[in-house]
């Protein structure tokens, strides 16, 4: 069994950086680079996000394009599994499934390879932000389309009030940082 470390050591939230009007006017950006660049704060927000992900005893984490795959590639490799790649449209070099999703400023599609998890196989979806929910719930489509079942979703940053959570019905969702 996990043991829970109590209590956090350092506060994550102080780290997130606002960038406003972008990538559009009216857009209020939670930036993660500076998190990321704090040595410390990574470490901490991997160790977080890897705890929480074991505890699914996935057999694989999948990564959405593209800070998904530095929290999802670092969390795959603290756990020993797999980690799969949710890329944007025409990156991936083999044969691929597609699904289109709404943003909240705008609308976009992402790719898995087509054997890129096994049938039924327990994976974990990684993520920088949930916010609508678009990239996420497209996320859960592929992974189901191929045939693995996602029994998490795990996020450094939740924007609560766009209820993003609902576009992943069934799924627990963790997030380690509301708004």
């Amino acid at each position: 069994m996990t043991q829970r470390r109590s209590p956090k050591a350092i506060d994550l939230k102080t780290l997130i950086r606002d960038v406003p009007d972008f990538p559009r006017p009216g857009i209020l950006f939670r930036d993660v680079t500076p998190l990321m660049a704090d040595a410390a704060a990574f470490r901490e927000t991997i160790d977080r996000l890897a705890e929480r992900a074991g505890e699914y005893r996935p057999a694989a984490i999948v990564g959405i394009e593209s800070r998904g795959f530095i929290f999802g590639a670092t969390v795959a490799a603290k756990l020993g599994v797999g980690f799969v790649p949710i890329r944007k449209p025409g990156k991936l070099p083999f044969r691929t499934r597609q699904q289109r999703y709404e943003l909240e400023y705008g609308s976009d599609g992402v790719e898995i390879h087509i054997d890129a998890l096994d049938g039924g196989a327990r994976v974990v979806i990684v993520d920088d932000l949930l916010a609508t929910g678009g990239t996420a719930g497209a996320a859960l489509n592929l992974v189901s389309g191929i045939g693995a079942k996602v029994v998490a979703a795990l996020f450094v940053i939740e924007l609560r009030a766009l209820r993003g959570r609902d576009r992943l019905p069934g799924v627990p969702v963790h997030a380690l940082i509301g708004y």
